[in-house]
């Protein structure tokens, strides 16, 4: 089903593949204990590929390297083994414009309803390719001619792919102020994107004055807000230097003034549900949770919002 016509409060999960190496079987267990909330959809980020230096027969080699692969494998898997609706991540990072139309075909094969669109990440150890978008607009331009049937040699079958893209309530960190960020969004949203994921806040108030820009500036697909629960005050300190975004005084206090850590558990959880209740009162379309591959917190937040 598309996520921009789901008519119902919903709640989602967005996962990251194992790293390099590892099972698969660490993602099913999380899976397991999301699953009986029975989530509209389930998200599958994508890593592009890093540069990283090896010694091999005497020579420093320069190869790159993806720490987490197999996004597109990750999506068939748990579609086939739980029949869930799987949203894979595209990132421009990584990519030529070549490469990404082959994801995509194959994509369409799996018959994958939804994709969500990031730029990725621009430090100079991702591996740069030639052909490669610099704007994740332009990566919805090509997903939007598919869908009309225009490939980028011929045309051909058209494609129906419902395109998501991220929206930032705090402003991307490398806008100057938050009326550019929103241009840019929108430059996303008239390229074709029909739905809107948010960075992770801890404020409900930034997102509501996010959404009431964007409704002045005539975007008016879903945006669903993006939340990760945090329980322990040293994440709240890490958190803001990996996703550029603030923690509130209030929290940042109750965790520090947390005893144990189940108080700890206990002031993330709560906080997380009083700002679930004034979103949802606002009338958010739903909920997508970042797990990180951590579910305690979350499946105690989703036991208590079930009648939502």
């Amino acid at each position: 089903m598309k996520i921009s016509q789901i008519d119902k409060f919903f709640v989602s999960i967005e996962i990251v593949p194992p790293l390099r190496g590892h099972s698969i079987d660490q993602i099913y267990k999380v899976l397991d204990k999301i699953l009986p909330f029975d989530p509209a959809f389930i998200s599958v980020t994508k890593h592009p590929p890093e540069i990283e230096y090896y010694e091999i027969d005497g020579h420093i080699l320069k190869l790159p390297k993806t720490k987490r692969p197999g996004t597109i494998g990750l999506v068939a898997a748990i579609k086939m083994k739980y029949n869930v609706n799987v949203v894979p991540h595209i990132t421009c990072a990584g990519n030529s414009k070549f490469e990404l139309e082959e994801t995509l075909i194959d994509l369409d094969f799996l018959e994958i309803d939804n994709i969500f669109v990031v730029r990725g990440d621009k430090s100079k150890n991702v591996v740069k390719k030639d052909w490669q978008y610099d704007y994740a607009y332009q990566l919805v331009e090509q997903i939007s001619n598919m869908n009309a049937g225009k490939y980028l040699y011929q045309n051909a079958k058209k494609t129906n792919f419902c395109i998501g893209v991220a929206g930032y309530p705090e402003k991307h960190f490398e806008s100057p102020n938050i009326l550019e960020d929103i241009k840019c969004l929108k430059k996303k949203i008239d390229s074709g994107a029909k739905f809107v994921i948010t960075q992770m806040f801890f404020d409900e108030n930034k997102y509501i004055s996010f959404v009431k820009k964007l409704r002045e500036q005539n975007i008016n697909v879903p945006v669903i807000p993006g939340l990760k629960p945090i329980t322990k005050f040293k994440s709240a300190l890490k958190l803001p230097g990996k996703f550029y975004i603030d923690i509130p005084e209030k929290l940042l206090k109750q965790l520090s003034e947390a005893k144990t850590e189940k108080e700890e558990f206990l002031v993330g959880v709560k906080y997380m549900l009083r700002m679930i209740e004034n979103l949802v009162d606002f009338g958010i379309p739903g909920i997508h949770f970042f797990t990180m591959s951590k579910t305690d917190a979350i499946v105690e937040i989703l036991r208590n919002i079930q009648g939502c």
